[in-house]
């Protein structure tokens, strides 16, 4: 747009300055200026989206500008190791409320807007994962973010939205906060001996209980029916 005016002023100055006896050369640059001038609202409109949707997989964020002007900032969820969340700018293929992906056992998708093949914005359940990467590719939000951008791509129309994926995940993985190191107490454990010690210990329990709980033998009472019969 700014390129437009500036070529549309620099054709009026020059018109300004063309010598008089050339009142054709000056009509002329006139009526292309006038051309410029009349398409210059469609210009604007094809190059500028009304929504506008910049995904950093560095910060893990998300950037929603709506007719040029800031308008929210969301956490998302790219890509995990060993997934691919594709880079470039790409305007939304096909909207859906509701998809279950078959790839991944029929994963609940709410909000979907696809943009690249299988790859889509969406909503997720699993909301303490999101500002780390942790899906298998597609950009995850909160549902109501999901459900707040879905109205917005469904207002102003899927040509007059564009999605911009910039960013690495590796440096996201860089910028996680460290687990802390808990100290944790050794405490020593004693060996099993096997079953040598367990009769050691049942012998020495048994030599030790006292003489009132120990099994009393009556010599008389048994031998002396035997020799008094």
């Amino acid at each position: 747009m700014n390129g437009a005016v500036a070529r549309a002023s620099q054709m009026i100055m020059g018109a300004a300055f063309v010598p008089h006896n050339s009142e054709g050369e000056i009509m002329k640059r006139l009526w292309m200026v006038l051309a410029l001038l009349l398409a210059l609202p469609f210009a604007t409109v094809q190059a500028w989206a009304k929504v506008e949707v910049n995904v950093d997989l560095s910060t893990q964020r998300m950037h929603v500008k709506v007719d040029g002007r800031p308008y929210a900032t969301w956490r998302i969820s790219s890509g995990r190791r060993k997934y691919y969340t594709p880079r470039g700018t790409y305007r939304p293929k096909w909207l859906k409320r509701m998809h279950y992906s078959r790839k991944y056992d029929n994963a609940p998708m709410p909000y979907s807007i696809f943009f690249r093949g299988g790859y889509a914005i969406h909503g997720t359940n699993i909301v303490s994962r999101l500002g780390r990467p942790a899906s298998h590719g597609c950009i995850r939000l909160s549902p109501s973010n999901a459900a707040t951008l879905f109205s917005l791509v469904q207002q102003h129309g899927r040509k007059n939205t564009i999605i911009r994926i910039t960013g690495s995940t590796d440096v996201a993985y860089a910028n996680l906060p460290k687990p802390r190191k808990v100290k944790r107490r050794l405490v020593k454990r004693r060996k099993y001996r096997g079953r040598r010690y367990a009769r050691r210990r049942h012998v020495r329990h048994v030599r030790h209980t006292p003489r009132h709980h120990r099994p009393r033998f009556d010599f008389l009472q048994v031998y002396g029916a035997v020799l008094f019969r």
